[in-house]
C-alpha cells in the first residue's frame, strides 16, 4: 500500500517535471514543510530532474530524497557557468541536508586584509566575508594563522586591523574621504603613534610616517607573501638592502636584512616537494560510511606553505564524484587563493565548468588533473594519508563512532520491531565447496561492536553430498542453542538478535531449529545481492535506509561472520589437501610431514620447490625427496 502511494507521489511529480523548460538553471527540492531538501544545477533542467523522479540516477541517495520530496523550485539562468555560481549561492543559503557540506557547522579563521580603507589593515578572523575585504585562508589550526600574521608583520611591516589608533585613524578618514590624498599629514597632525611604532614593528600610519604610495606597496608584498610567492618578495627586500648598503643607510639594510632571514627560516621548515616552482592544492579525501574528511595540501613555488582538513557531512553515502565536487565549490568559494592547478584522485563530469568558475575567480586559467604517477601522485597519496588520520582523530575527540552505534542499534530496534536495542547479535554464515568441508561461523557483537572473545566456529557434522544451507543452519543453530551451550557461560548471554547469512531458506531453517528447541529468539536474514533484510513477520522484506548507521552496522556483522568463516573454511581444505597428498608417499609420516612444512610454510610453496630442494630438508633422503616431488605433480596434474 505505501509502495503504491509512493509510486503515485512520483508519477505525480513527474508530469511537474515534464513542464519544466530545458534551458540551464538550478533546481530545489522541498519537503511538505516547504524547507530546502536538495539544490543542483542542470545544463537541461527538465531531463536532469526527469531522473530524479524516474530513480534513473544511481546515487543511493536518491530514492531517499525523493521519499522525502513534496514539491519543486526551479530558476533558469543564461548558462550552465551561471547556474554553478547561483547553486552555490542557494547550498550557503539554505545548507540542504542532501548536499555535500561541513560536518561542524563552525566558522574557520582566515586571515583578512581590509583592502577598502585607505590604509588596508591585517586581520585574524572568523567573520562571514564581507565586500572590499580579502581572505586568505582557510586555516583548521588557529595558532597557524595567528603565527603567520606575526611573522609577516615582521617581514613586512603593516597595521593590524586590532589596533585602536588604526581605528581612530580609520574613522577619521571614513568622515573625510577627500583627505586621503594628504593622509599622512593630516594623520601627523591629529593621531599619535601606537606602540607597535614605537618598538619598531608598525609602519607609523598613526604617526604619518608613511604616505599611501609607500603602504601600498607593503600591502601589495603581504598579498603576495599570503598567496604564497615569496621569491618574489625575496627579490624585493634584496634590491632595497642592496640600494641601502649602497646610500651607506647600514641601519636600514640591517633591518631589511633580518627581514629576509626571517623568510629564509620560514621556508626552512616547508617541505619541498615538487622539483619546479608550480602553484597547486593537492586535495585528498577518506570517507567512512556516512562521514569524510578533505585534507587541502597548498603548494605554492614547490613548496607546502599550509595543509589543511575539513570534516565533511557525507562519506560512502555518496559517490566519489559527489563528494569531490561539493568539496570544491565549498571550499573555493570561501577563499581568494585560488591555484593555477587543482589535483583530484578522481574526474569531474563537470570539471570544464568549475575550472571556468575558477578561472574568473582567479583571473588566470586553472586547470582539474588527476595525476596517475609521479610527484603529484605521491602528494595527492600524502593528502589522503593525512584525511585519513584527521577523520580518525575527529571520530574519537567527539565520541563519533559512538553516537553512530547508538543510532543504529536505535534504528534496528524500530526497523525489526524488536523489543529493545540488541545489545548482543549473534551472525551465522556457511562455507562449503560443493558440501566438502563445510563450516560455519558464529560472530558476536555487543554493544554493536565486534567481540572477538565470543566468535565461536563449528564443522558440519551432518554428511552432505552437495552444498545444502538449509541442512547446514539447522544444524549449527541446534547445537549453538541446544540447552547445555545456553547454560555454558563460555557461549555468553542469551542474544537480543541473531541474524542469518542469506535469504528465505536460511531464515526458514533458523526458525524452524529455534521452534524445536522452543525459544523465541528475534530472527533475520540478510541477502547478500539487495541488501534486503527478511523477516518473519512480514512477506515484504525490509529495506534499511543507504547510507544508514543501522545498513552500515548490520552489514559489518553480515561481513564479519562470512571472513570468519571462509577462513576456517580454507584452513580445513588446505590441511585436507596436504594430509591427503602426503599421505601416500612410502616413507612420510607425521614426523617428516611436520618438517616438511615447517621448511616450506605451505603446500603451494612445497608444489613449487625442485627434488634439490626438498631434498635440503632435514630428514628428507634425495630418493623420498623424489618420490614427494613426484606425487605432488601428479596430484597436480590430477
Amino acid at each position: 500500500m505505501a509502495q503504491a502511494s509512493h509510486n503515485e507521489h512520483l508519477a505525480k511529480l513527474a508530469s511537474q517535471v515534464a513542464q519544466v523548460p530545458t534551458e540551464p538553471g538550478c533546481y530545489l527540492w522541498k519537503n511538505a514543510s516547504g524547507d530546502v531538501l536538495y539544490v543542483g544545477k542542470a545544463k537541461n533542467l527538465r531531463a536532469r530532474m526527469r531522473q530524479y523522479v524516474q530513480l534513473s540516477d544511481e546515487r543511493p541517495m536518491v530514492p531517499r530524497l525523493m521519499a522525502a520530496t513534496d514539491s519543486f523550485d526551479y530558476v533558469v539562468v543564461g548558462s550552465e557557468h551561471e547556474a554553478l555560481v547561483l547553486e552555490r549561492n542557494l547550498i550557503a543559503q539554505y545548507r540542504p541536508p542532501f548536499n555535500v557540506d561541513l560536518k561542524d557547522d563552525k566558522s574557520y579563521p582566515f586571515i583578512a586584509i581590509t583592502e577598502s580603507d585607505v590604509f588596508p589593515a591585517i586581520k585574524y578572523t572568523r567573520e562571514h566575508h564581507r565586500k572590499g575585504t580579502r581572505y586568505f585562508g582557510p586555516y583548521t589550526d588557529a595558532r597557524a594563522a595567528r603565527e603567520t600574521i606575526d611573522t609577516l608583520r615582521k617581514v613586512v611591516p603593516i597595521c593590524l586591523a586590532t589596533c585602536a589608533e588604526w581605528k581612530r585613524a580609520k574613522r577619521m578618514l571614513d568622515r573625510d574621504p577627500t583627505q586621503a590624498a594628504i593622509a599622512n599629514m593630516v594623520l601627523a597632525e591629529k593621531c599619535r603613534p601606537c606602540f607597535d611604532y614605537h618598538v619598531g614593528r608598525g609602519p607609523g600610519v598613526c604617526a604619518g610616517m608613511i604616505d599611501t604610495v609607500e603602504y601600498a606597496r607593503h600591502v601589495a608584498q603581504v598579498e603576495r607573501f599570503l598567496e604564497g610567492h615569496r621569491s618574489q618578495i625575496v627579490g624585493e627586500l634584496t634590491e632595497q638592502m642592496q640600494q641601502a648598503a649602497a646610500d651607506l643607510d647600514f641601519e636600514r639594510a640591517g633591518r631589511i636584512k633580518g627581514r629576509l632571514e626571517r623568510i629564509q627560516a620560514l621556508d626552512d621548515k616547508q617541505q619541498v616537494v615538487l622539483p619546479s616552482a608550480v602553484n597547486l592544492d593537492a586535495i585528498g579525501f577518506y570517507r567512512e560510511e556516512t562521514i569524510s574528511c578533505a585534507c587541502v595540501f597548498v603548494v605554492r613555488e614547490g613548496r607546502t606553505i599550509r595543509s589543511v582538513e575539513f570534516i565533511l557531512d557525507k562519506g560512502l553515502d555518496v559517490g566519489a564524484e559527489e563528494l569531490a565536487e561539493g568539496f570544491l565549490k565549498r571550499y573555493y568559494d570561501e577563499t581568494s587563493d585560488v591555484p593555477a592547478e587543482v589535483d583530484l584522485d578522481c574526474e569531474l563530469a563537470d570539471a570544464a565548468v568549475i575550472a571556468e568558475w575558477l578561472t574568473e575567480k582567479r583571473g588566470h586559467a586553472v586547470h582539474l588533473h588527476r595525476p596517475q604517477r609521479g610527484e603529484k601522485r605521491h602528494l595527492l597519496d600524502m593528502a589522503g594519508t593525512k584525511a585519513r588520520h584527521a577523520l580518525v582523530r575527529y571520530m574519537v575527540r567527539t565520541g563519533y563512532a559512538d553516537d553512530r552505534t547508538n543510532q543504529a542499534l536505535l534504528e534496528l530496534e524500530s526497523a525489526l520491531a524488536l523489543e529493545g536495542p540488541p545489545l548482543r547479535i549473534e551472525c551465522f554464515d556457511i562455507s562449503t565447496l560443493h558440501g566438502h568441508f563445510t563450516v560455519a561461523s558464529m560472530v558476536v557483537f555487543t554493544n554493536g561492536r565486534a567481540d572477538k572473545s565470543q566468535y565461536r566456529r563449528f564443522k558440519i557434522q551432518t554428511p552432505l553430498t552437495e552444498a545444502n544451507d538449509f541442512v547446514s543452519m539447522s544444524e549449527v543453530l541446534g547445537r549453538r542453542y541446544a540447552p547445555d551451550r545456553m547454560a555454558d557461560e563460555r557461549f555468553g548471554k542469551r542474544p537480543d538478535l541473531i541474524v542469518v547469512d542469506g535469504g528465505k531458506p536460511q531464515l526458514t531453517a533458523a526458525v524452524n531449529q529455534l521452534q524445536e528447541l522452543g525459544l523465541d529468539i528475534p530472527v533475520c536474514g540478510l541477502a547478500k545481492s539487495d541488501e534486503e533484510i527478511f523477516v518473519t513477520w512480514d512477506e515484504a522484506p525490509v529495506v534499511l535506509p543507504s547510507g544508514s548507521p543501522s545498513l552500515y552496522l548490520i552489514k559489518q556483522v553480515r561481513d564479519e561472520s562470512h571472513r570468519f568463516a571462509i577462513t576456517f573454511h580454507r584452513e580445513l581444505r588446505g590441511k585436507a589437501m596436504t594430509v591427503s597428498v602426503l599421505d601416500d608417499v612410502p616413507g612420510v609420516g607425521p614426523k617428516r610431514k611436520r618438517l616438511l612444512m615447517r621448511h616450506f610454510g605451505s603446500l603451494k610453496r612445497l608444489r613449487a620447490a625442485s627434488e634439490e630442494e626438498i631434498a635440503a630438508t632435514e630428514g628428507i633422503s634425495e630418493m623420498v625427496a623424489h618420490a614427494i616431488w613426484q606425487a605432488l605433480h601428479e596430484s597436480q596434474d590430477f
